[in-house]
């Protein structure tokens, strides 16, 4: 029987970084007999020619794979691909949505999921956009940054051209990520910082596994529904009350953390999820 051919797909300054991250998928998709092979996004030039879409890997042709796993944030190259039949993780759809944090909103504004209240600013932020203090953020910012605290009219000096959005803050140095597979939950960590405002562990927090109450869980299942998913993460900030509200999601999400915190192999069940939805 012919293996699953699939395509590990990063931008090359990323892979460098992750470069532990590609070595154990590419180790836990021959375990599980997947053809996994890995490309820099730098080296792949995709178009169409007489009317008919094409991807070459240093402009020479390439035999296509079943399935690939795009870990480089570029919907439209995952477009590209899933036009040509290659079954795409995460979909163009999720990149779109996920890697653009005004566009997270919009899309789940209209489903009652609660999240702080949010001005999609034109460009760069002001001091008349929402009273001080507000976060503001940079709508493709990722892994904490490009987020500010604004207290006053002269912290928006920091601020660099883009698009941006503000919101008001919720509570401080406190949020739940939440790492999802498809339909199903696998695993939530509470992450904190005392010194501030911003709780990623890569940003020098700490971070424990959250037990989600029935209410966080229901909240989390209603976001899960109005996607197909294959791993990310969501990120949740706590209201005044102590409620969830929606911050974020994570489509190229790490795991250093749930690595640290458990045994769970989440690379392992993310592989064994998509070689199930390719025999499905």
């Amino acid at each position: 029987m012919k293996k699953q051919a699939g395509w590990l797909i990063y931008n090359r300054e990323d892979a460098v970084k992750n470069q532990g991250y590609i070595d154990w998928m590419l180790d836990e998709a021959s375990k599980l007999d997947l053809d996994l092979h890995f490309y820099h996004r730098e080296d792949l030039r995709i178009g169409h020619r007489s009317n008919e879409l094409y991807v070459e890997h240093t402009a020479q042709p390439i035999v296509l794979p079943d399935f690939a796993i795009v870990r480089a944030i570029d919907p439209f190259l995952t477009r590209q691909l899933e036009q040509m039949g290659i079954a795409c993780f995460n979909s163009s759809f999720v990149s779109e949505i996920a890697n653009d944090k005004a566009r997270t909103h919009q899309y789940l504004s209209s489903m009652g999921i609660p999240m702080a209240d949010t001005i999609y600013c034109n460009g760069k932020p002001n001091a008349d956009d929402m009273e001080f203090p507000f976060i503001a953020k940079e709508t493709r910012g990722r892994g904490g940054k490009q987020v500010y605290l604004i207290e006053h009219a002269d912290d928006l000096a920091e601020l660099d051209d883009g698009n941006w959005i503000v919101q008001k803050p919720g509570l401080f140095g406190k949020d739940i990520r939440v790492f999802v597979i498809g339909k199903k939950v696998k695993a939530a960590v509470l992450r904190e910082s005392a010194s501030s405002f911003k709780a990623n562990y890569t940003l020098g927090g700490s971070a424990s596994i959250y037990e989600l109450t029935a209410s966080d869980l229901a909240l989390v299942e209603r976001v899960i529904e109005a996607f197909d998913f294959g791993l990310v993460g969501i990120d949740f900030i706590f209201a005044e009350d102590g409620s969830l509200m929606l911050n974020e999601i994570e489509d190229v999400v790490g795991s250093r953390t749930l690595s640290a915190l458990s045994d769970i192999n989440i690379v392992s069940e993310y592989l064994t999820f998509i070689k199930d939805s390719l025999s499905s």
